[in-house]
């Protein structure tokens, strides 16, 4: 009997990696296996991208490396990897040395085993840069990469040259939500898989309302991506980033680095005014609120997005 949570089409495909090592058996990410959703169009050359597995407080990080110039590192949302980040790796990487982070638990990076606090993604991604010998960078986090920014921001300003951070939060869970996604992820684990109402409830979460009726390839990718990760380690990502959050709009309080917040008008995860109180908790940050866009605005409008945060870039001190 096929397992429920493995698209069809990938189910006769064997993992194709590249380098010296297999990837861990636990990735089975778009990006790592035969059949893939691209959203690149058949006539955009995709910038060449090389993976390394660095060493961290979460074991060995997969990150994906392009370009060179200033490091702009994108960190993304729960149930993503760093493949949601292409088209930005595409736009930037002529000019910035482009990271792109599968993170802990997801794709290429060793599966998580315990709960761990935003603040320890922080350390994470300083552990990163310094194995890279990067100093400061540019940072770019979409919901937990969002979350994960601003508290980078704020503990490492002197290795946070600018952020721009995407559809998340500074704030606590309500009750609600702590114990839908509590329930959430106990079903998880006694069934060890995703079930197909979990994965349904992730595609419209994350996709906006106007994305659903007119970018099928952008559903496609997203449902495919949640399909593919490792249900016992993503509960520990869920757990740990949903209903363990506190509030960390005091911290953020003392953030210096320019900082654009950015939303989707359809967001369904986290409410517009959720993610302009992140921004109001920020001294001289800029907050944006990109139209017909729902939570994953990268992947959703990738042209707005770059443009942001292109003109976001342009106006920072030289």
């Amino acid at each position: 009997m096929h397992s429920p949570f493995v698209p069809s089409a990938l189910r006769s495909k064997a993992y194709r990696g590249t380098g010296d090592k297999a990837a861990p058996r636990h990735s089975r990410n778009v990006y790592a296996v035969g059949e893939r959703v691209s959203l690149m169009s058949k006539d955009q050359a995709a910038i060449p991208l090389r993976t390394q597995r660095i060493p961290t407080n979460f074991g060995h990080i997969n990150v994906h490396l392009a370009g060179s110039g200033p490091a702009m590192v994108c960190w993304p949302s729960l149930l993503m990897t760093g493949e949601m980040w292409q088209a930005q790796a595409q736009h930037f990487g002529a000019n910035h040395q482009m990271i792109l982070i599968d993170s802990p638990g997801h794709g290429g990076s060793d599966p998580l085993t315990r709960h761990f606090t935003l603040e320890e993604c922080a350390e994470c991604l300083a552990q990163i840069l310094d194995h890279l010998g990067i100093g400061d960078c540019i940072l770019v986090g979409n919901s937990w990469g969002g979350m994960m920014g601003g508290i980078f921001a704020a503990l490492y300003p002197q290795r946070t040259r600018a952020a721009v951070l995407m559809n998340c939060t500074a704030s606590a869970p309500g009750l609600r939500q702590k114990l839908e996604f509590l329930l959430m992820t106990f079903v998880m684990r006694r069934l060890r898989i995703i079930p197909k109402m979990f994965i349904d409830r992730a595609v419209t979460a994350f996709a906006g309302e106007t994305t659903e009726r007119t970018k099928p390839q952008v559903v496609d990718y997203i449902r495919a991506t949640v399909t593919a990760v490792n249900p016992q380690s993503v509960c520990w990502a869920i757990d740990s980033v949903v209903p363990r959050r506190v509030d960390h709009r005091a911290l953020m309080g003392g953030i210096t680095s320019p900082v654009l917040v950015m939303t989707g008008e359809e967001d369904r995860t986290f409410p517009v005014a959720e993610t302009r109180a992140m921004a109001d908790a920020i001294p001289g940050s800029s907050f944006k609120v990109l139209p017909k866009v729902g939570h994953l605005a990268a992947l959703e409008a990738p042209e707005a997005v770059n443009a942001a945060i292109a003109e976001f870039l342009n106006g920072l001190p030289q």
